[in-house]
């Protein structure tokens, strides 16, 4: 991936495709009121924004090496995965109860390659190490990391819900992240993380 020195976007994705899970969060505070903006826009609001916002940026760890600065901006990319995902959850949401009917032509979903069942296998295991490190971090920070990553919340609304000055939710965030990076670094620098 490559990106010009003046692209903050880009040096953060860069990060992020290293697994640098502060470039993530320092993405998600530039850009997450925007992308939810777009995904309430289009869903009409209510939780299923929140929810494409956190799928989005889930996206965006997993799938970071995708991201080619010669094709637009990260914020495009990042809003083009939004769109795409509400759009689903829409036509998901407006197909109702037919929607386990149909076939998998209807759906235009394709079975999954041999390849992609042994990365979901590696996702899989990568998901399972991240949630023990998740579970080991203290309590206030493990709070307000899954009110964030888990139901889309801001840090203003983070500190709102629990009553907590925004400086020392932002200051737990910083903290719980930093713990994670370090926790999950052997696994990283081992190739384990399924990416």
């Amino acid at each position: 991936m490559s990106q010009r020195r003046d692209d903050p976007d880009g040096a953060l994705m860069a990060r992020v495709e290293a697994r640098d899970a502060d470039a993530l969060a320092q993405l998600y505070d530039r850009h997450a009121a925007r992308l939810l903006g777009l995904a309430r826009r289009v869903l009409g609001g209510g939780g299923e924004a929140e929810e494409v916002l956190q799928d989005v940026f889930l996206f965006a760890w997993r799938a970071s090496a995708s991201y080619d600065a010669a094709r637009g901006s990260v914020l495009t990319w990042l809003l083009i995965a939004t769109r795409s995902r509400a759009i689903d959850r829409l036509r998901a949401r407006q197909s109702g109860p037919r929607a386990g009917g149909r076939s998998l032509e209807e759906l235009d979903v394709d079975p999954p390659a041999p390849d992609d069942v042994e990365a979901g296998s590696a996702d899989r295991q990568w998901e399972s190490i991240c949630r023990r490190a998740v579970l080991e971090l203290p309590g206030d920070q493990r709070q307000v990391l899954e009110l964030a990553y888990f139901e889309g919340l801001t840090q203003q609304e983070i500190a709102d819900r629990t009553a907590t000055p925004l400086g020392t939710v932002k200051t737990r965030a910083r903290l719980g992240l930093m713990k994670l990076r370090e926790r999950l670094r052997p696994y990283m620098k081992s190739g384990h993380h399924g990416a």
